[in-house]
């Protein structure tokens, strides 16, 4: 590769993983990519449903959770990185009340084009309150790939990357997402498979 190519920056991309990554985190997974720079890649897989749920996520924490709309949505397994720490991916935050001042989280990670990452027990406790943002997607642990290690798997075919299309985290049932990211690319998995059929 020549040096004076332009790097590619995924941030706010989806990387959909290809039939032959067969690694026990990445089978089969669709990762929402927060931040890609020289310095590597950080994201979060968006379809794989952790053993707990949001109600005994927010017991473990000491916090009641009074959003009936998340007390039975699935906690994700963000990655094989700091699986015992919360990433909370959510809608960026645009209104600010006087009422509602807290709504400014002390960790948040903006995500240029898309969506916000925090890392601080604030949205937590936002949410457990009854506010915080609307749309969220909670997972144990991310994804991180060192310099020019995600370009390398990319080399190698083990992603299909996409721009990401945020129905696809908050709106799509856990169980299409892979196939509805891969629609963002017009395909469907038999197209992609390992073992392409014969008729």
């Amino acid at each position: 590769m020549s040096g004076d190519s332009a790097p590619i920056n995924l941030t706010n991309h989806f990387l959909i993983a290809m039939p032959g990554l067969e690694d026990a985190v990445f089978s089969k997974s669709v990762v929402y990519v927060c931040e890609h720079s020289s310095r590597g890649a950080l994201g979060l897989v968006i379809n794989k449903p952790a053993q707990i749920d949001m109600t005994a996520l927010f017991e473990k924490v000491d916090l009641p959770l009074q959003r009936a709309d998340l007390c039975a949505s699935p906690v994700f397994q963000g990655g094989p990185v700091q699986t015992e720490r919360g990433f909370v991916l959510h809608e960026p935050i645009v209104l600010r009340s006087e009422a509602h001042p807290e709504t400014l989280y002390a960790s948040t990670l903006s995500i240029p084009g898309g969506l916000e990452m925090t890392t601080s027990k604030d949205v937590l406790e936002a949410m457990s309150s009854g506010a915080g943002p609307k749309k969220v997607l909670v997972s144990l642990g991310y994804s991180a790939w060192g310099e020019g290690q995600l370009e390398t798997e990319l080399g190698e075919n083990s992603w299909l990357t996409v721009g990401a299309d945020h129905a696809v985290i908050f709106d799509t049932p856990v169980a299409q997402r892979y196939d509805r990211a891969l629609a963002l690319l017009g395909l469907q998995a038999w197209m992609i498979s390992s073992q392409a059929g014969h008729a």
